[in-house]
């Protein structure tokens, strides 16, 4: 009778888990394929438009030189993120909290678009007010910049303090898609589990007690916004928490709540709501209360990939229509 196998060290299984991860490739129908031009309009007096220290406002959308082509671009609270289609990250905008992963000591260097130092392939990023995130190809994510509550700012990894290079989450599960409120982040694993971390003031992170949701709760702040280092797991799916989250988007008092834009199966691109920064591309500073299609002539005879709002700017995606 052949003599049993000695059952795996846990130490083993755990290395074989790991070297696994690193052979993993991640791929959801969210990450952006096809290659397209950013186009901007609003404000851009931090730099948010990446048009350099002598724009400080488009009326309509206006072109970003970029080096390379562009898979997603996403507006921050007041600043930008595009994703190449080589993986490369590029931002600009306002860099106080660290939301743009690079250093921007020197004057201007902040308002045109410059790389951001990652060893990794990102497959995807996501934008909030303060903060950015980037997830590798491999399932990792990097965050770089800062969360804040009513009262300021929160930290990311530790309490109250900034990230200003993008740093590794320390999640043992690979993730395949992230999304960003104002304030947190939400990060959807291979296995379908959800994990959130942030402010959960307005119950943004989907498994915080309301009475532990603001500072001075009964469990202080470690329990009110569980940083990166004590991740959670929210036990709802895919669906039910990406609808929660969009809600959480547009219903928000904060700055995600004064543009919404759709797209058309055509490839327009339609905005209603607050324009007092010139960012519904209509020329004017007035709000619209029902959908108006947006123009301009770097719009014409080009198809909309994707829209996304800041909170005084606004970025689009775009293809020639040729390319089609």
């Amino acid at each position: 009778m052949p003599a049993k196998k000695a059952p795996k060290r846990q130490k083993e299984v755990e290395a074989e888990d790991s070297a696994a991860l690193k052979k993993l490739k991640v791929s959801h129908k969210s990450h952006g394929q096809e290659k397209g031009l950013v186009l901007v309009l609003g404000q851009g007096d931090v730099g948010q438009l990446g048009l350099g220290e002598d724009v400080l406002e488009r009326k309509k959308p206006a072109l970003v030189n970029l080096p390379e082509g562009i898979v997603q671009a996403v507006a921050g609270g007041m600043h930008t993120v595009c994703l190449s289609d080589t993986g490369n990250v590029y931002t600009f905008g306002c860099n106080d909290e660290g939301a743009l992963g690079r250093d921007t000591s020197e004057e201007g260097t902040e308002m045109v678009p410059a790389k951001v130092e990652l060893a990794e392939k990102i497959v995807q990023v996501s934008a909030g007010d303060s903060h950015t995130a980037a997830l590798t190809e491999e399932g990792t994510v990097f965050v770089w910049g800062s969360f804040r509550d009513n009262n300021g700012i929160i930290g990311l990894l530790e309490p109250m303090k900034k990230c200003t290079v993008p740093t590794k989450v320390p999640l043992d599960k690979a993730v395949i898609k992230i999304a960003s409120g104002n304030d947190h982040l939400v990060m959807l694993t291979v296995n379908g589990e959800i994990y959130t971390s942030g402010c959960g003031e307005q119950g943004q992170l989907g498994r915080v007690p309301e009475r532990f949701a603001n500072r001075g709760g009964r469990k202080g702040l470690s329990m009110c916004y569980l940083y990166f280092n004590d991740c959670v797991r929210c036990s709802v799916t895919e669906e039910i928490i990406l609808f929660f989250f969009m809600l959480l988007i547009f219903e928000s008092m904060h700055y995600f709540s004064v543009l919404t834009s759709i797209l058309s199966l055509l490839g327009s691109v339609f905005a209603w709501g607050m324009g007092t920064n010139l960012q519904l591309g209509t020329g004017e500073e007035e709000d619209l209360w029902s959908p108006v299609e947006m123009s301009g002539k770097q719009l014409e005879n080009r198809v909309v990939l994707s829209a996304s709002s800041g909170g005084q700017h606004t970025v689009l995606l775009v293809k020639d229509k040729q390319e089609s």
